[in-house]
């Protein structure tokens, strides 16, 4: 395999499947097959997931809940969504660590960077939870961040295109697919990968990221091997 350890960023919007709202049940176990395929090959796997599709810190702007407190609020999505793949990942026969950035003792663990190597040395899939447990930092920055404290080879940010695209494929047919790019020429053309505090620590620590569609069979399996799947920026 090309990766001994990775991060995997899944959107909470994946989750939700063909419903409007919500988390998908076939959509979580296909999720949860997949990264099994990944960790029986010995590659140690690491899991951020958002919590749009349950609640967004930015959807409190216009409404009576100042950003601060709907921050919070969307961290708390996210541990909804980690404790639902949590059990989908049991489910499947795999060991699994749900450490959350804020203190949730009946439920998981608290975030030890060092208590998180241990338990991928061990080859437990880690699901990291609760963003980084400040608001004014997306789900994006926490997988930054995340993936730098383990020292993850690379960031796999699956979604539901299959790469980086000099505009939005699905407004502009005549959109070019991106197979390799430069952090740079990401920021030159104004591209939207992740939000720029998530890309720029990613730059100044020369983390890789791979974006892919993580809804095709197989994919992420094959990016682990290291076919040319996606877009990957370097």
């Amino acid at each position: 395999m090309k990766y001994k350890r990775i991060l995997l960023k899944l959107s909470g919007e994946a989750l939700m499947g063909k419903r409007d709202f919500g988390i998908d049940h076939d959509r979580l176990h296909t999720y949860a097959s997949e990264i099994k395929e990944v960790v029986e090959t010995g590659v140690e796997v690491a899991i951020v997931i958002g919590g749009g599709n349950i609640f967004r810190g930015v959807q409190s702007e216009n409404s009576a809940i100042d950003r601060v407190q709907g921050d919070y609020m969307g961290m708390l999505a996210t541990m909804i969504n980690s404790m639902a793949l949590q059990s989908a990942l049991d489910g499947v026969g795999l060991y699994t660590r749900l450490l959350s950035a804020i203190k949730m003792e009946q439920i998981a663990e608290p975030f030890i960077r060092r208590r998180a190597v241990r338990h991928l040395e061990k080859g437990r899939v880690v699901i990291f939870g609760a963003g980084t447990g400040n608001p004014y930092f997306t789900t994006d920055t926490a997988a930054s961040l995340r993936a730098i404290e383990i020292d993850a080879n690379v960031i796999l940010k699956g979604t539901r295109v299959d790469g980086i695209y000099s505009a939005d494929p699905e407004k502009d047919t005549s959109a070019e697919r991106y197979s390799t790019i430069s952090f740079k020429e990401v920021m030159d053309k104004g591209l939207n990968v992740m939000d720029m505090t998530a890309f720029t620590l990613c730059h100044e620590n020369k983390l890789p990221i791979i974006v892919f569609d993580m809804n095709k069979p197989g994919n992420l399996l094959e990016v682990i091997k290291g076919e040319e799947i996606g877009t990957l920026v370097n």
